[in-house]
């Protein structure tokens, strides 16, 4: 990997992305690649055009990210860190437009429904875009001043386009949570703060599966703090589960929880270890 791939760090989306504001926020001194698909994130990564990749996994409105949980275990990646982004929704437009003036809004789906008080309030006509950086660059470049976006105070900055209402979703708790993604795992030491384990798992679709698999967290007293589970066969017999626990696997609890797991399920594969954000709860 080169010097100047080392200074890089891979986003889904365009310049302006919430992924992108994420990237600078985490990481100020890196400059920020941005890739067509979450595919195209990891393969900047594997291929050595990035040293790191910054990956939405989910949302405290709109749930985990579409296709992650599929994507994440074939990547050929490890997750190395995690970050919280709060999601600040602004309303744009061209230069020299109003309020008044707007007629439509164009972001993406889930922007629009997380922002339906403002849209209904100003009477705007939604417009469902692809993302929410596409959107501010398409209005910027069509400069309709009937026209407007919903995206992030980045894209308006990176499209030249004007703030005309500012943090306009309606949960003040709109919070991604991202995680970081690098080639090379690592391991952090657990007596220096919280450590996530994630990994994933399948059970047999048969009844008490998931129960004994995971009894042994119960009784080690360890923490699940997610556990989401998936169909992958096609046929709906066989279910994948992706979850995190706090805990290093090295640590005596988490070992023998660990060692249940795999005793009542198949292909246990730890996708990451690695330090809790300072975000976490102190209660987590």
């Amino acid at each position: 990997m080169s010097s100047t791939s080392d200074n890089i760090i891979a986003f889904q989306g365009l310049p302006g992305a919430y992924s992108d504001l994420a990237c600078r926020a985490a990481f100020p001194t890196m400059k920020t690649l941005p890739c067509e698909s979450f595919e195209d994130a990891f393969a900047a990564v594997r291929n050595g055009a990035a040293r790191l990749a910054m990956i939405p996994i989910e949302n405290s409105l709109a749930g985990r990210v579409a296709d992650i949980h599929h994507l994440l275990p074939e990547s050929g990646l490890h997750i190395v860190g995690e970050h919280f982004q709060r999601v600040n929704h602004q309303l744009l437009a061209p230069k020299g437009a109003s309020l008044a003036g707007l007629k439509t809004v164009a972001s993406h789906v889930q922007a629009l429904s997380q922002c339906r008080n403002v849209i209904r309030q100003l009477g705007l006509t939604p417009v469902i875009h692809a993302d929410t950086a596409g959107a501010a660059a398409e209005v910027a470049q069509a400069g309709d001043l009937s026209a407007g976006a919903i995206a992030s105070s980045l894209a308006a900055e990176i499209h030249g386009l004007d703030i005309l209402k500012a943090d306009i979703e309606d949960a003040d708790h709109n919070t991604t949570r991202m995680i970081v993604l690098s080639r090379e795992p690592i391991d952090p030491d657990p007596s220096q703060g919280t450590v996530i384990t994630s990994f994933v798992f399948r059970v047999r679709s048969v009844p008490a599966a998931l129960y004994k698999a995971l009894g042994g967290f119960a009784t080690n007293g360890v923490n699940i703090t997610k556990l989401e589970s998936y169909m992958i066969d096609g046929h709906f017999t066989v279910a994948q589960f992706y979850a995190d626990i706090l805990g290093h696997p090295d640590q005596r609890s988490v070992r023998l929880a660990l060692e249940e797991l795999s005793f009542f399920s198949r292909e246990v594969r730890i996708l990451g270890v690695y330090p809790a954000s300072s975000f976490r709860s102190p209660v987590e």
